[in-house]
């Protein structure tokens, strides 16, 4: 209820405009997780990594939890934490991981790029409200982009990793919709907090059975990532981003979102040298077209 409550006391203007800050920060936040998931792969198993992270993560959020004396979430509130716990602190990290394994940085970062899209419909779906036919020919025509871009890139057929990408973004977007539904009765942190602290259990297997079949060979470079992966991609970076949907609502919110995969596509250029060819940003750009049609269409 404080989410709420304070989102009410701003003004008209300073409350969309701390909101769509908040929310930007939270992107940039996020634009970061594929370059940090690569540098934490230099040292880590995928599935090591993703474990570490998790387990990482929920530590800080007990903490955090603890040091405020946060009430425990309602049991109305369980079903959708625990989409949040297995949407984004369970199955976007490991599935992510697992594709970058044989994906570029690059690659991923256009496929994942219809996130706000998948967002926003499966949103709707869930609030059972019924955008025009604008906003389901963008949100097809998007996908379909989003499909032939993966398979022109692999002649035709999908690879694994795509699998892994496609299945990601689903998970990754029921996430998002019930954690923007849940910060309009509790604050984006805790939404967040509790996600990663119900996932722990599942983390800690992974870690248990991981660490002892997958070798480790931490570098610098493999810490700071896994490091950049539990306390800001799993964690952090969802606290402006929650609170940023709290105070503009999801839809608008995934409309700043536009903006992730191609500051995904510049680090992965500068931080990571990868060369990116003329189908990248064409597809990029053609994916964010169709989500820009569908955020105002579902917005009318």
């Amino acid at each position: 209820m404080k989410a709420k409550s304070s989102a009410i006391v701003e003004s008209p203007v300073s409350a969309p405009s701390s909101g769509v800050l908040l929310a930007a920060l939270g992107v940039v936040a996020f634009s970061f997780s594929f370059p940090a998931t690569v540098w934490a792969l230099d040292g880590f198993g995928p599935w090591t990594a993703t474990g570490l992270r998790g387990v990482i993560a929920a530590v800080i959020a007990l903490v955090a939890l603890t040091a405020t004396r946060a009430p425990l979430p309602t049991r109305a509130d369980r079903p959708a934490l625990a989409v949040v716990a297995a949407g984004c602190a369970v199955g976007f990290p490991l599935l992510t991981t697992l594709a970058l394994r044989t994906s570029s940085t690059a690659h991923s970062a256009v496929v994942i790029g219809a996130l706000p899209m998948a967002t926003a419909v499966i949103s709707t779906l869930r609030t059972g409200s019924r955008p025009s036919r604008a906003f389901w020919a963008a949100a097809g025509t998007g996908g379909a982009v989003v499909i032939a871009f993966a398979l022109a890139q692999n002649h035709g057929a999908p690879t694994v990793a795509d699998l892994y990408l496609f299945a990601a973004l689903l998970v990754c977007a029921a996430g998002y919709a019930e954690g923007g539904r849940l910060t309009t009765r509790m604050p984006g942190w805790r939404v967040i907090a509790w996600g990663v602290v119900l996932a722990a259990p599942v983390n800690l297997a992974v870690c248990a059975i991981a660490l002892a079949r997958e070798p480790l060979a931490p570098t610098t470079t493999a810490l700071v990532g896994l490091a950049y992966l539990a306390a800001v991609s799993q964690l952090g970076g969802f606290i402006p981003w929650y609170r940023g949907m709290a105070l503009i609502g999801v839809a608008k919110a995934s409309q700043v979102q536009l903006a992730q995969p191609l500051l995904t596509l510049l680090w992965a250029v500068v931080l990571l040298g990868e060369h990116l060819t003329p189908a990248v940003p064409v597809a990029a750009v053609a994916t964010l077209a169709c989500i820009v049609v569908t955020q105002r269409a579902r917005s009318r």
